[in-house]
């Protein structure tokens, strides 16, 4: 007999199961906003937040490829970052 916690973890994933594609698209979008947010500095957009997101490049510098990508440049558009 299953317990009650597998049988709500079951219950979660038939309720979210349809909606998975949204979930991922939602987050994708987010992330693409964050990165835009991070990097808008470098492609002349002001960005007031640029003093705290500066020592987060290291970490986010391995998806930067794939994030142009699929903002539909092909070649980095910076300068400093040359990933292509």
């Amino acid at each position: 007999m299953k317990s009650l916690k597998q049988i709500f973890e079951l219950y979660d994933e038939i309720l979210s199961l349809p909606h998975k594609q949204e979930v991922a698209r939602e987050l994708r979008d987010e992330d693409d906003l964050f990165l835009l947010l991070l990097y808008s500095d470098m492609l002349g957009i002001p960005n007031p937040a640029f003093y705290y997101t500066l020592e987060l490049y290291p970490y986010i510098i391995e998806r930067f490829h794939d994030w142009h990508l699929r903002m539909g440049m092909d070649k980095s558009p910076l300068e400093g970052i040359r990933c292509c």
